[in-house]
């Protein structure tokens, strides 16, 4: 609720011209959802998760290997379902990002081996919403609204978003997983 108020000011804002720099970023998902949700609710799409992805992250989840990996998924937007687009064997965020596209949102999701400056090694898995600046409005609100459900289905808890694939970087992402210890 706490969000839609926010959003309530920024729209005031808006409609007076009184914004003079962009919403920052963390705030464009809950914008989005909660401007969606607000004035057409009926319309909001909270997509299901394709049950076969499902096992197929909770394979993920228990691999065996020690290297970098990632599975990219996307909304089929027509069985308005989460799929599975692509998976990745020895993949660096660097180039991880190449595999995203630039004007559409993805959810990747990386097993990172991760060396913590004390010498030990841990191999996280983290969640990544891309949601580039310049996706369609309606794609945006989409993959944001189906974004924690897909969370909750997989009990993911390394959550972080993007809104320019170039910033997805092994410095960034080693910057992110620092907060965790």
């Amino acid at each position: 609720m706490e969000i839609c108020k926010g959003y309530a000011g920024v729209e005031h804002e808006l409609s007076r011209g009184e914004v003079d720099k962009p919403i920052s970023d963390f705030n464009v998902t809950a914008l989005c959802v909660c401007f969606f949700s607000f004035h057409q609710s009926e319309s909001l799409v909270v997509c299901d998760v394709d049950e076969d992805l499902v096992k197929k992250l909770k394979e993920f989840r228990f691999r065996k290997e020690t290297n970098n990996a990632a599975i990219v998924m996307k909304i089929d937007k027509d069985k308005q379902l989460v799929i599975l687009e692509e998976e990745h064997e020895d993949i660096s965020p660097d180039d991880l990002k190449d595999e995203l596209p630039e004007r559409q949102p993805r959810y990747p999701f990386n097993n990172y081996k991760y060396q913590h400056d004390d010498g030990r090694v841990s191999y996280p898995l983290c969640f990544i919403f891309s949601s580039p600046v310049g996706c369609r409005p309606e794609q945006q609100m989409m993959y944001a609204g189906s974004k924690n459900k897909l969370v909750h289905t997989v009990q993911l808890s390394k959550v972080f978003e993007i809104r320019n694939t170039e910033d997805l970087t092994e410095e960034w992402l080693r910057e992110k997983l620092g907060f965790f210890g």
